[in-house]
């Protein structure tokens, strides 16, 4: 390797380690996206709140899961009494895991469903219409339980809240548990806005055991876990039995799957920048490096055809010592060889089967055929050739072949 190979390598060595260390130190920035994942530490995940579970359900044995609803509560244990937690920004059962999730509940179970859009057929089922009102933009949204035992029945939240409240329920069937409280979203006659008070927590009946419903799931999420509104979902939790509990960690929004064998350097920022600067400065070295030493590939003249030249030269001889029944019995001979090589057929006799299979084979007619070959039959029987035997032998030769190319 010469110096200049080396300046270079050095410096692209130089300038990976710098962005290496650059993307270690540099401070990530906070990730506000929606998760609701077990795992997930941003603000609005679950992490905080999947592992305090077990201090809210002191006597309960927690199940995760990250497969569909259907699978799972079709292989659960029908006789243990279960509840089950799905927490997300927007919840969608098609109709096998809706009829599933039903059979459940009716049977005497459970479900906690925290979301702020709930559609599909378990939302039409139970008669729940959940709205949002995007166009507002408030500061802080007061949230209120309906038990005012609660230590604390009053909560605000500021970040991260879509105004979200029910506007149907099954009033026979259902139990108001909580309230959101929002301004209208318009301004009559430069009057303050008016404050709505909107059903957002309920109990359902369904069957044997109950839904539970919240439309405020980011109170679930690090963010609120980790500040002042810790209470709302030890409180919110309250309303569930102390019983065996499965945490649904399937339909989420921060949920990613990765196949790649690779996933754990991809996904770390400063792993990942550190393989992509990796290869890419080893490809930069393979280029230079291939480009410097690659030696000069000699160019080879293929092999020079002499046959054509050697047929002339033994043909002139032939020719020119006027021994024209040796050199029409070569041109027979060869000719004979050129057929069988170039159609198969074998040539050891010339009947008229042989000249039936020449003449498809070649696309000629078998007239012409036949004449070519009643002249070589002939040719053969003759004890001596003349020149003009040999002109007229020629020519037929080289008409046959002009059909089908040489």
């Amino acid at each position: 390797m010469g110096k200049r190979s080396k300046i270079i390598l050095g410096l692209l060595i130089a300038v990976l380690i710098g962005i290496i260390v650059t993307e270690i130190v540099r401070p990530r920035p906070i990730n506000w996206s929606p998760s609701y994942t077990m795992t997930a530490k941003i603000p609005f995940g679950c992490y905080v709140l999947f592992n305090e579970l077990t201090a809210i359900f002191p006597s309960s044995e927690i199940e995760t899961t990250d497969r569909s609803i259907y699978d799972v509560l079709v292989e659960r244990d029908s006789s243990k009494a279960t509840n089950y937690i799905l927490i997300n920004d927007f919840i969608y059962l098609d109709e096998q895991e809706t009829n599933q999730i039903l059979n459940f509940v009716s049977e005497g179970n459970q479900v906690f469903i925290a979301t702020s859009n709930l559609t599909g057929k378990l939302a039409d089922t139970l008669n729940i219409t959940i709205d949002q009102q995007y166009d507002i933009k408030e500061d802080s949204i007061k949230v209120s339980f309906t038990n005012k035992k609660f230590k604390h029945p009053e909560f605000y939240f500021e970040r991260g809240v879509n105004p979200a409240y029910l506007t149907s329920i099954d009033t026979l069937n259902t139990e108001v548990l909580g309230h959101i409280h929002v301004k209208s979203s318009t301004i009559l006659n430069n009057k303050p806005q008016e404050i709505k008070v909107r059903p957002n927590f309920i109990k359902t009946t369904f069957g044997k055991g109950n839904f539970i419903v919240n439309s405020l799931p980011v109170a679930y999420t690090n963010y609120y876990l980790l500040s002042d509104n810790i209470d709302y979902s030890s409180q919110s939790f309250s309303y569930l039995q102390d019983r065996a509990l499965i945490w649904d960690d399937y339909k989420k929004s921060g949920r990613k799957v990765i196949t790649s064998p690779m996933r754990f350097v991809l996904n770390q920022s400063a792993l990942k920048w550190s393989y992509y600067l990796t290869i890419t400065g080893l490809l930069l070295f393979v280029i230079f490096k291939a480009k410097r030493e690659q030696r000069i590939i000699p160019v080879i003249k293929p092999l020079e055809n002499s046959s054509v030249e050697f047929a002339k030269t033994v043909g002139s001889l032939y020719h020119q010592k006027k021994n024209y029944t040796n050199l029409n019995h070569k041109k027979i001979t060869y000719f004979l060889t050129h057929i069988r090589n170039r159609f198969y057929v074998n040539t050891t006799v010339l009947d008229e089967k042989f000249i039936a299979q020449v003449s498809a084979k070649a696309g000629k007619s078998i007239e012409e055929t036949k004449d070519l070959f009643e002249l070589i039959l002939s040719l053969k029987n003759k004890p001596l050739h003349s020149e003009q035997d040999a002109i007229i032998l020629a020519k037929k030769i080289n008409t046959f072949k002009q059909s089908y190319g040489r």
